[in-house]
């Protein structure tokens, strides 16, 4: 058995965990031959690959990033204005593989579905730092990402109290709040805002000028999807080669520049952008990477293709890579930790609730 591997999207803690995984899976449960992709679907594209074996995954569990190469702009369907994917598929049976093993987000699912329509036996493995994949209750690279935007929240509490500012951080997450909602929560931010509710500035204001007067500071953690009530999206840039073109950002300073003329305090704004992709992944990462690339081993072994290793209620499945592709995990209203943090009094700026 041959088996192709490789990372797709933007790149996140815990890649090479799992990609230690698979390899090391697959050779033991069915001695396959392991070819890792150099680049995602580019490596497909340009033809560069590289095997994989015992020795070449070793050391790499701790290490952020991945060892193959990821590209977020490169699918075989609209590749430099063109569909290359029969040149694909070509190279693939030229390669002999018998089946592709792809870790990545809903992007790369979406692409790696269509592939297999095409006739390339394909299991995915989810990752993202945005935990927003559909089917799956917790996508390796989330833990470390909030992790550090925890930290960063603490961090810029200790400089608000100190000069009684009012302090934004803005999180990735896309068009979902899991990151800005787990890690303000876990950071003590006073107001939490998330693309899954628009924020009325009035609202946000207010809560702020009440904390003027007995707490001299503010926390606001705001993921980069979050808008206005009647709003948009602030888009820091459209990249057209992409799968998913827009790229949000600088709604932190969008932000500021509302809440500064309603408020005594000096407003401040951080954007922490791409450190939250960087660095090693925390122990809960690299189990959960580790886990979700032996799961990803047994569907290849069993020949389970066309499916996605799923985590649900805390144990590990597989779901139709179609019931992935094209969709996304939003945060619920009725998601526990959303009703927990309205109850212990963080705003999440919505017009209807009082803080």
């Amino acid at each position: 058995m041959r088996i192709g591997l490789l990372t797709g999207g933007g790149d996140c803690p815990g890649l090479n965990a799992v990609i230690r995984s698979v390899t090391k899976s697959l050779i033991n449960l069915c001695g396959a031959e392991v070819i890792g992709i150099e680049d995602g679907f580019l490596g497909l594209i340009e033809r560069r690959v590289r095997p994989l074996d015992w020795r070449a995954v070793g050391g790499i569990l701790a290490t952020g990033g991945t060892i193959l190469g990821t590209s977020n702009s490169a699918t075989p369907f609209a590749w430099q204005g063109q569909d290359v994917s029969p040149a694909v598929m070509a190279y693939a049976a030229e390669l002999g593989l018998d089946g592709l093993v792809v870790i990545g987000g809903d992007g790369t699912m979406t692409i790696a579905e269509r592939m297999g329509r095409l006739g390339l036996p394909v299991v995915g493995v989810p990752k993202t730092i945005d935990n927003d994949i559909e089917g799956t209750e917790r996508s390796f690279g989330f833990d470390t990402a909030v992790a550090t935007v925890t930290e960063a929240l603490e961090r810029v509490q200790t400089t608000g109290q100190s000069h009684s500012r009012v302090m934004i951080v803005e999180t990735m997450g896309r068009y979902a709040g899991w990151i800005a909602l787990e890690a303000g929560v876990a950071g003590a931010a006073d107001i939490i805002l998330i693309p899954e509710a628009e924020y009325d500035i009035e609202t946000v204001a207010g809560v702020c000028r009440e904390r003027e007067s007995r707490q001299r500071f503010t926390v606001i953690c705001i993921a980069e999807g979050a808008k206005p009530v009647g709003g948009t999206w602030t888009v820091d840039r459209r990249i057209e080669t992409s799968p998913d073109p827009i790229r949000l950002g600088g709604v932190a300073h969008a932000l500021r520049a509302q809440l500064q003329p309603h408020l005594h305090s000096e407003v401040r704004a951080t954007v922490l952008g791409h450190v939250q992709r960087g660095g090693s992944p925390t122990p809960f990462d690299r189990v959960l990477a580790t886990l979700y690339g032996h799961h990803a081993a047994h569907l290849v072994r069993d020949q389970q293709w066309g499916q996605m290793v799923t985590l649900q209620g805390g144990q590990l499945g597989s779901i139709p890579l179609n019931h992935v592709a094209g969709r996304n995990r939003l945060v619920t209203p009725t998601h526990p930790l959303w009703v927990c943090a309205r109850e212990i009094g963080v705003s999440f700026g919505e017009r209807s609730v009082i803080s």
